[in-house]
């Protein structure tokens, strides 16, 4: 987890970008801390990431408890419209891949209204299944191609994260995994209220609006962290 602001992240983004490089960005909630933790081989996927930001307000308050007192959210929709922006302004290319092909057009649609001189190089929904591996590279031939030099990478995770690191150096763009960022800006989905999610509610609702899909990762892997982290405190106390 590394301790950044929107604005750190978004120049080191864009700092890469601009000098072409092949990197990956993951937007760290409890869920994805949680997989880590029960996975080594996914824990060096995160590990081994660029940037990890704390997306979700937990890890947020867990930073601030380790010493990072000023450490602020760096939400993966949010930082999304912010390097949208700063690609839009500069000129950048950008990309997406992953979601639905109605999910990506609405997307596309919505963010054209907001930035209509962003130039958007590629876009693909993948089927939902495994790509083969002429289709695999068929795909990285096309992003390449596409000059995109910002991919938004929508798997949700932790299929996004694993995707990102088989292809960095494979693909020349910064790959940012931003799960549901496709959803909300697409209007397919809604955001909790600023105020909810100020408060480390936005669970809660995210939940009310998904329940058979998001049972498990809320109430039993946000207890499961919340008894890790007050472990280390101890261990820290009594040390």
């Amino acid at each position: 987890m590394d301790p950044t602001s929107y604005a750190n992240a978004l120049q080191q983004v864009m700092t890469w970008a601009k000098r072409r490089e092949s990197r990956y960005v993951c937007a760290a909630n409890v869920h994805m801390l949680m997989e880590a933790y029960d996975s080594p081989e996914f824990q060096r996927v995160v590990n081994a990431a660029d940037l990890v930001t704390p997306d979700g307000m937990p890890l947020v308050w867990t930073l601030r408890w380790l010493g990072f007192r000023q450490q602020e959210r760096v939400y993966g929709p949010t930082l999304t419209m912010h390097v949208l922006e700063s690609a839009n302004k500069e000129g950048i290319a950008v990309g997406f891949y992953g979601g639905t092909p109605i999910t990506l057009e609405k997307l596309k649609s919505n963010l054209l209204m907001q930035y209509p001189g962003l130039n958007i190089a590629y876009s693909y929904a993948p089927p939902f299944r495994p790509l083969t591996m002429e289709e695999d590279e068929e795909v990285t031939n096309k992003i390449n191609a596409s000059e995109a030099l910002i991919l938004f990478v929508g798997l949700g995770c932790p299929k996004q994260e694993w995707w990102m690191a088989v292809h960095r150096g494979r693909i020349q763009a910064v790959m940012l995994g931003v799960g549901a960022a496709f959803d909300f800006h697409a209007g397919i989905k809604p955001q909790a209220p600023h105020w909810m999610q100020r408060i480390g509610l936005e669970w809660l609702f995210r939940l009310s609006v998904e329940p058979g899909r998001l049972w498990r990762r809320y109430l039993i892997q946000n207890p499961r962290f919340i008894y890790l982290v007050l472990k280390q405190f101890m261990r820290g106390k009594d040390g």
